[in-house]
């Protein structure tokens, strides 16, 4: 996808994925392995997660290479098999939307604080993200997204390094408390108004908390921007029961009433994070598209 094509399709309301993480949970992914490691042995999961999806009404769905950066696969001893793993995940996806859907090449945090308040600095993050940005876009990746972004400077490295590697488009979501707030600092206004200039086309938020929550954000960041905005939040606030599974409350039709609200208030790319699922992208490709 060039950048104008990107532009083109946004001038109209874009239907995202919903969960990856919660709903591979759901099919039997222990907790603390390498989620790309798993979802490489379980082609079929990942696969039937993202026809669904496909089925349901997502315009673009998210490749599952969302913590396939170097120094994340280093810590389960897969570093050096960065590589062929974005490569395979990427062709699961693509084989999975048959060209029925757009494929984001995903990736998210590092983890690791930028300095002065941790030791990663600026021209660590940019390498990290360069090499898997570099790997997703030659592996067939249609557009870059970078999601569950808590920290703006490394958002911003993040930005850097696509616009080195590749002419994809780059999509930016946070992830905010209900108040816009960033944990390590600034807010999601000011946070979109930083991504725009950095060259994303589009910026938002994900996770953390359900779309009940997130108007007066939502509202923010549109009056900061010109591009698109971003809005793929929780399935509500989980309860964690006790065997520490975070339970989701949300049904999709009260999700998809609270996203027409966050659609009002000017988010026009819109999908679920943590707790969603296909029924959730159905009904909001019921309720929210004609808006």
């Amino acid at each position: 996808m060039t950048k104008e094509e990107f532009k083109e399709l946004s001038q109209n309301k874009i239907l995202l994925d919903g969960a990856t993480g919660s709903n591979l949970m759901a099919a039997g992914m222990p907790r603390g392995i390498c989620t790309e490691k798993w979802v490489l042995d379980h082609k079929e999961i990942i696969q039937n997660l993202q026809r669904a999806y496909v089925k349901a009404g997502s315009q673009i769905i998210y490749a599952p290479t969302f913590g396939g950066n170097r120094i994340n696969l280093k810590m389960h001893g897969l570093d050096e098999d960065i590589d062929r793993i974005n490569t395979t995940l990427i062709t699961y996806a693509r084989e999975a939307a048959d060209g029925k859907a757009f494929v984001a090449g995903d990736v998210t945090t590092t983890g690791k604080m930028m300095a002065p308040a941790g030791d990663l600095t600026y021209e660590d993050a940019y390498a990290v993200y360069q090499e898997q940005i570099c790997i997703l876009a030659r592996a067939g990746a249609d557009l870059i997204i970078a999601e569950t972004m808590i920290s703006i400077e490394e958002a911003l490295a993040c930005l850097d390094a696509a616009r080195e590697v590749c002419d994809l488009p780059v999509l930016c979501t946070m992830t905010v408390d209900a108040d816009g707030s960033i944990f390590t600092g600034g807010n999601a206004a000011g946070a979109a108004a930083a991504l725009e200039e950095a060259g994303a086309m589009a910026a938002g938020v994900n996770c953390s908390v359900g779309p009940d929550q997130l108007p007066a954000v939502i509202r923010s960041m549109k009056e900061a921007v010109r591009i698109p905005v971003i809005a793929k939040p929780n399935a509500g606030m989980p309860t964690i029961d006790a065997c520490g599974k975070a339970i989701y409350h949300m049904t999709p039709q009260d999700f998809a009433r609270h996203m027409k609200d966050l659609i009002q208030e000017g988010a026009s790319l819109i999908g679920g994070c943590c707790g969603t699922t296909p029924a959730f992208i159905e009904e909001m490709k019921k309720t929210c598209m004609t808006l």
